[in-house]
């Protein structure tokens, strides 16, 4: 009976301390509930609305036919027209549209003649959306007036990047933006609660250190940390699953500088959150569960609905994903992907100005 009443009584102490823990008792609730939106209502293995362009040659009312025709089908949208292939190639690499549509222009002779009609120009670096474009290169074309099924198929498919549809050239870039995430705001949401628990708080206090100059010396260690997880990763990658490097070494080096400041920056603001590193964790994975699913890592940015995709840009890992898909498989540079570059710097920037202004907060 005396063994019974004293586990009674450190469970009631262990129910009284999790409902006085407000933090922690909104992770046990918030983590399961956002796992169950996310995997129910913004994840979506059905490609849908890739964005696309359309490279018309033959300016005829026939080409505007099948261009509908292919709109109709709602596996692509047509975002982007252009007048040439080139043009259509560059929005590719720089990630504005995951593919083209080029209808030539002999376009009416060759559907008298029933061959091929048109060409799809495919970013094969993400197999799924590859797949899915895969999918139209026989799709008929009931719309047009005495139309004849071509002998092979109604469109060829040219994959760039990618042609062999491996999985690994897009599963590793994007592997080292979850293990980046991970690693780079584990270590620092942990770092200003590391202070307080240890006393070092009351220290840092006494001394002439600002908050930001304190912000800022928080992250740099961890800048070298994550340079050696790229080096892994990216050097592995290449050498075992032959993961191509197509951009240049200088581009990466600044894409992952620029995420991994962007990262540690989040880590930090967790930090003046959280009373204890055990919130700092669940927070971390509150934050790491929906860079992981709503990213582009394992399912299409462009199958999610709205809402989620607007969470999703809110998210640094999100515009990683492109960058560092970009500069490693397609060969761009920052220059043609400088709105994402661009929006890691202004995180960057706020996050460390609102840790700073927290941190002095709580020293209060």
């Amino acid at each position: 009976m005396k063994s019974v009443f004293r586990i009674s009584a450190i469970m009631v102490k262990e129910f009284r301390q999790l409902s006085r823990d407000r933090i922690t008792f909104g992770m046990v609730v918030m983590i399961p509930l956002i796992q169950l939106l996310l995997f129910g209502y913004a994840i979506n293995t059905d490609v849908r609305n890739i964005p696309v362009a359309v490279v018309d040659q033959s300016h005829t009312a026939v080409g505007r036919v099948i261009t509908e025709a292919v709109k109709a089908t709602q596996v692509v949208t047509v975002t982007h027209h252009f007048p040439t292939v080139v043009e259509a190639e560059q929005a590719i690499n720089a990630g504005q549209v995951r593919a083209a549509l080029v209808l030539p222009s002999d376009l009416t002779q060759r559907i008298v003649q029933r061959k091929t009609v048109g060409q799809w120009l495919v970013d094969g670096s993400d197999t799924m959306v590859s797949s899915a474009l895969l999918q139209l290169q026989r799709m008929p074309l009931q719309d047009l007036a005495n139309y004849q099924p071509p002998r092979a198929s109604t469109f060829e498919v040219a994959l760039y990047f990618n042609p062999s549809r491996r999985s690994a050239v897009n599963i590793v870039p994007g592997l080292l933006g979850v293990i980046l995430t991970m690693t780079m705001v584990l270590f620092t949401s942990a770092a200003i609660v590391r202070e307080r628990e240890r006393g070092n708080l009351e220290l840092l206090i006494t001394t002439p250190v600002r908050p930001l100059e304190l912000m800022i010396a928080k992250i740099i260690p961890y800048i070298f940390v994550g340079l050696i997880q790229v080096g892994i990763i990216l050097g592995l990658g290449h050498l075992i699953f032959d993961v191509p490097l197509n951009g240049a070494l200088s581009q990466l080096l600044l894409g992952t500088l620029l995420f991994i400041a962007a990262s540690l920056t989040l880590g930090l603001m967790i930090s003046t959150v959280a009373q204890t590193q055990l919130q700092a964790m669940q927070m971390t994975v509150f934050i790491l569960l929906p860079s992981i699913l709503l990213s582009g890592f394992i399912f299409p940015y462009e199958a999610m609905p709205d809402v989620a995709q607007w969470i999703a840009e809110v998210l640094p890992a999100t515009h990683f994903m492109r960058m560092i898909r970009g500069i490693v498989l397609r060969g761009a540079d920052l220059m043609l992907l400088w709105r994402d570059a661009l929006w890691m710097v202004g995180f960057t920037m706020l996050g460390l100005l609102l840790a700073s202004l927290r941190f002095k907060k709580s020293l209060d």
